[in-house]
């Protein structure tokens, strides 16, 4: 039979003494709070059985905090896993008492997003939100900010000036990257387009500069077709996909900027037996990864997201912590992208 873990296991793997984890566990007198984090992680670690009442001595002294965040497309697969994994975020923060407020817009309208934000505001000690850019909001972040309420925009920059951060990717590399792959997959010359979600995302304004930036600068013989708009809906990019290769016999390549992909990849698949089109996308879902397997999609640029909602929740709870400082800046991660070899 396995021996059950001590404590002298768990101050071996934290590196503090034996009577340091004893003070942690029994609380006889208060440990700091970076020491009680290292010895949970070891007790967890070793698999100590009395690890949960270590974070519930941490968690005692804690403060309570309430994160909103504010997100699109319940039912997207997306969402869904960003969802979890901003519960999972604010639940692993033990220097906190957190509880993450997760609610929904169903349309991409400008009063809809400022209401809900505001609604998120009156309740939540800070607020992260994926919105448009519009007015309306920047006006809702303001008088968030105004009432001490920082508001925090994830992957599309809304309310610049006004917002605390913004979290996401760096969306001109990204259009940059989608473009890169394209020239150095399409054989000879030919056209591509770029779907974007519509005008008010601004991040996909910046993806659009980037990939034709790059393709201007590097690829002779590539043009760049106008930008389609398709509300990142997959029937509304299906049919595009559909009137696009009708009318354009030479397109070489499709760039999906944002949502929607599924209907490129339905339309291509139904057009050609044999992929033909090269198509860049976001997100690796099960759609996208069954279309790389097949040769459909060459390349899918994925949001870091267990990256991004760890560092948002970072970023929120300082921002709580320590007041407004009159700074707003930007969070840049990488993205992750996948290729069929990787599959």
């Amino acid at each position: 039979m396995a021996r059950r873990p001590t404590i002298r296991d768990v101050a071996r793997e934290a590196g503090f003494s034996v009577t340091t984890v004893d003070r942690a566990l029994n609380g006889r007198a208060r440990v700091r709070e970076a020491t009680m984090q290292r010895i949970i992680e070891a007790a967890h670690a070793v698999g100590y059985h009395a690890r949960g009442l270590l974070q519930q001595n941490m968690s005692s002294s804690a403060p309570p905090m309430r994160l909103g965040f504010l997100l699109i497309k319940q039912q997207q697969e997306f969402y869904k896993i960003l969802s979890r994994e901003i519960e999972a975020a604010v639940a692993r923060r033990t220097d906190i008492r957190g509880k993450a407020v997760i609610r929904y817009v169903t349309s991409q309208a400008p009063d809809d997003f400022a209401e809900a934000i505001r609604e998120l505001g009156a309740s939540c000690d800070a607020v992260g939100a994926g919105a448009v850019n519009h007015q309306k909001l920047a006006e809702a972040v303001g008088d968030l900010r105004a009432e001490g309420v920082p508001v925090f925009s994830m992957f599309n920059d809304f309310a610049q000036g006004l917002r605390r951060n913004y979290i996401g990717m760096n969306n001109v590399k990204v259009g940059r990257t989608a473009a890169w792959i394209l020239s150095n997959t399409i054989r000879g010359p030919g056209k591509v387009a770029i779907f974007v979600g519509g005008n008010r995302w601004h991040g996909h304004d910046l993806r659009e500069v980037g990939f034709r930036a790059y393709l201007r600068e590097a690829a002779q013989g590539i043009h760049v077709l106008d930008p389609l708009i398709n509300l990142e809906t997959r029937q509304l990019t299906y049919e595009a996909t559909m009137d696009l290769v009708g009318r354009h016999p030479d397109l070489a390549g499709i760039y999906v900027a944002g949502g929607g992909m599924e209907g490129a990849i339905a339309a291509l698949r139904e057009l050609h037996e044999a992929p033909k089109i090269r198509l860049v996308v976001n997100e690796l879902t099960v759609e996208t990864r069954a279309a790389m397997a097949d040769g459909y999609v060459t390349m899918v640029i994925c949001t870091p997201i267990a990256d991004v909602c760890r560092d948002l929740v970072e970023l929120m709870i300082r921002a709580v912590l320590d007041g407004d400082d009159g700074l707003s800046g930007q969070h840049f991660l990488d993205p992750m992208l996948v290729v069929p070899e990787m599959l």
